[in-house]
């Protein structure tokens, strides 16, 4: 499954995460129930939790859009050090706990990209491998990091070229 794709731009996504989160917050306050953000609360032999990131451009989703995929994924490689240091408040920190290589999570210290490869940084569902369009999922920010700072450090690399 890849999750719910809800068509929203960078900024309304944001938006919609942060009032999320908010909500969350206010529903367990009334239960007594504490929620942590961290990607991994609890240490341990297990994945931890991300906020895996779906990006795509109207390029990428048009006819002959993979080759658009494939050119942001190569910037992006370029600058794998830059999008961990962004994707987590801590500069990266709280992802070194979770992105071990282990558990369906790819290293922290090394870029990765596949078809269908969950323990890539970057996956590119099958379908769209098979269509030739659509989008790829950035594996790499955490469950705590601001959606403004990911999609701005996104927008950087891919549109910007920088």
């Amino acid at each position: 499954s890849s999750g719910i794709n809800a068509e929203y731009g960078g900024i309304e996504m944001g938006d919609h995460l942060w009032v999320s989160r908010w909500i969350l917050c206010r529903i367990a306050e009334e239960f007594n129930v504490v929620i942590s953000f961290d990607p991994k609360p609890i240490p341990g032999d297990w994945n931890g939790a991300g906020c895996h990131t779906n990006i795509s451009t109207l390029k990428m989703r048009t006819a002959g859009g993979y080759k658009h995929i494939e050119a942001a994924i190569a910037a992006m490689s370029k600058k794998h050090t830059e999008h961990i240091e962004s994707y987590d408040p801590s500069g990266g920190a709280d992802n070194r706990r979770r992105l071990t290589g282990l558990h369906e999570t790819a290293s922290i210290d090394q870029f990765s990209s596949g078809v269908a490869h969950r323990g890539a940084s970057i996956r590119i569902p099958r379908q769209v491998a098979a269509d030739g369009y659509g989008y790829f999922e950035d594996r790499r920010p955490s469950s705590n990091a601001d959606p403004y700072s990911v999609t701005n450090r996104i927008i950087r690399t891919i549109c910007l070229n920088e």
